[in-house]
């Protein structure tokens, strides 16, 4: 469930109805008039907390971006192995996308078909900001445990976001039939199986 202290109750219920349609109708866009009749208000009423759909849309954008990155800040202080890291990081994203089915929609940019291009952009951003934080773990392995990725390291940190990115949109696909998390534990203990060497095996 939605929950962030800095929006009002009714700001809030909007985000949750949303997201509950977004889950509810796959492949649908979602109408502010349909919306209204969802929360229980008038369009008037709904434009009075927010001034557009695409500010709606932002609110639940923001949503998933304060969650993931928060928990990813908890992730890095609280292990020191690289490919642990990586795993829980690839994980949060996974387990978070499964749970959300409707938000899920919106990381794939299927519900923002014929919406304003800097949502799309905004979503194109949050994978660039993972992929980055991927990229500085990797590195930081080196110096913290002298490994680093057989691919250089914006090709390895590319390989770990288009996995996810891939079952991420398998389950929006599947109209949420395919669930991220599936065989991932064994997916990525193969992933794992030589990822990282020791640098003094570098070519």
């Amino acid at each position: 469930m939605i929950k962030s202290p800095s929006k009002t109750p009714r700001r809030q219920q909007i985000l949750e109805c949303l997201a509950r349609m977004l889950e509810a109708s796959p492949g649908e866009r979602i109408t502010t008039a349909a919306l209204a009749r969802e929360v229980g208000v008038s369009e008037a009423a709904l434009y009075r907390h927010f001034p557009s759909k695409s500010k709606m849309f932002e609110g639940l954008i923001e949503f998933i971006e304060e969650t993931i990155f928060s928990r990813i800040t908890l992730i890095l202080a609280e292990e020191k192995s690289a490919l642990k890291r990586c795993e829980k990081t690839l994980s949060l994203l996974l387990t978070f996308a499964e749970r959300n089915p409707g938000l899920t929609r919106l990381l794939t940019g299927d519900a923002l078909t014929g919406e304003t291009e800097r949502l799309r952009v905004r979503i194109a951003q949050f994978f660039d900001r993972i992929e980055t934080q991927l990229k500085q773990i990797l590195r930081e392995a080196e110096l913290r445990e002298g490994l680093h990725p057989q691919l250089p390291v914006a090709a390895a940190a590319n390989l770990l976001i288009a996995l996810v990115d891939g079952r991420i949109a398998e389950f929006v696909r599947t109209e949420f039939r395919r669930r991220p998390t599936e065989h991932w534990q064994d997916q990525w203990q193969l992933i794992a199986q030589g990822f990282l060497v020791a640098s003094d095996s570098a070519q």
